[in-house]
């Protein structure tokens, strides 16, 4: 005979549900199929998007425009940047077209850049050249830098620039470089004078000493010995005072500067000049010894 226990009414069945674990992994894993075959057919379609744009004949670069050339010659230009003219736009490698042309003595700086579909615009720009370097016997144009840019011709004869004396040659990779120091101070000397008509009148300029810059004006042949400041101001100063500087001294070897409140005159034949000023002292004190007597 079967025996039924009763039941317990505090013990309850726990309610198992089905697992889901199954259904969430075919779901991810049909996921991660849509997602390569779309990059997959990205990629395709950029790799053959690619391939037809560096092949298309309408990228190919037609036309490239300079700007910013004055002294530097049209084949100069042209002998630069052979060979540009034909490639992908899209291919082109700026920097070293950028390299290329800084590597032309005139280039300071260049901006290469890309105009679709088909153009490439070059803007350079030029070095100012600050005075004409004596260098064995020959004037070269020498930029502010010390860079020594071309031999003065008559191709430059609309420049009116100085004499520069006392630079120093240096190796460079790409050309002549001058000892950068003293072209500073001569780049100093002539940028201060630039705003001024006193730049018109600079006939020579020697920067031997790299602490003193020496300058010779067009129609007076003393050195002016100006130091490493106050340029214009001194040239003034000297300018004021020459008429009586002249009367006193008509041929003049120096005339030192440097010393604001006070400036040294050296004559060319200073015996002469002192001889000069001692009977000029005489006279003058023949005069009052004169003037007291008739008192």
């Amino acid at each position: 005979m079967a025996v039924r226990a009763p039941a317990d009414r505090r013990f309850r069945r726990a309610r198992v549900k089905p697992a889901r674990k199954s259904r969430v992994y075919l779901r991810r894993l049909a996921f991660v199929v849509k997602l390569l075959a779309g990059v997959a057919f990205i990629g395709l379609a950029g790799t053959k998007g690619y391939a037809l744009a560096t092949s298309s004949p309408l990228l190919r670069v037609q036309r490239v425009e300079v700007t910013g050339t004055h002294y530097l010659a049209q084949g100069e230009v042209d002998a630069v940047i052979e060979g540009l003219e034909g490639q992908n736009v899209l291919l082109v490698n700026l920097g070293v077209w950028r390299e290329r042309l800084q590597s032309a003595a005139w280039v300071r700086d260049a901006q290469v850049r890309r105009v679709f579909p088909s153009t490439v615009t070059i803007a350079i720009h030029e070095r100012r050249p600050i005075g004409l370097a004596r260098l064995a016997g020959r004037l070269y144009l020498v930029d502010e830098t010390g860079v020594v840019i071309d031999e003065f011709t008559p191709r430059y004869a609309e420049l009116d620039l100085p004499i520069v004396d006392g630079l120093t040659v240096v190796s460079r990779e790409n050309g002549l470089l001058v000892d950068p120091e003293r072209a500073h101070l001569a780049a100093q000397v002539t940028t201060s004078l630039a705003e001024t008509p006193l730049l018109g009148r600079l006939s020579q300029l020697d920067v031997s000493d790299s602490r003193d810059a020496v300058v010779r004006l067009t129609g007076d042949g003393a050195a002016l010995h100006l130091g490493t400041e106050r340029f214009a101001g001194r040239l003034r100063s000297y300018l004021e005072l020459v008429p009586r500087l002249r009367a006193r001294v008509d041929d003049i070897e120096y005339v030192d500067l440097r010393f604001d409140e006070r400036l040294y005159v050296r004559p060319v034949d200073p015996e002469r000049v002192t001889a000069r000023l001692q009977e000029e002292a005489r006279r003058a004190a023949r005069l009052r010894k004169s003037n007291q007597q008739t008192r």
